[in-house]
């Protein structure tokens, strides 16, 4: 996968939560990848958030998907 096509729709200070929002992006059919996935383990909250990146076509859908579960 070429980073370059990628787009940070969300930090995280929680891998767990990151991992959460990934695994219901790529439930729906929508590569997803954690960026500074170890780092946000390693480091105190807030220094090295994780990062979900999404190719930039599904950015729109992939937000609008994590909206709708947020609000269940």
């Amino acid at each position: 996968m070429n980073e370059s096509n990628l787009v940070v729709i969300r930090e995280y200070d929680s891998i767990n939560d990151a991992e959460w929002d990934k695994s219901i992006l790529e439930g729906e059919g929508i590569y997803a990848m954690i960026r500074n996935e170890i780092m946000s383990a390693i480091y105190p909250t807030g220094i090295m958030p994780a990062q979900l990146a999404v190719r930039s076509k599904d950015k729109a859908r992939a937000e609008e998907i994590l909206e709708a579960f947020a609000a269940e």
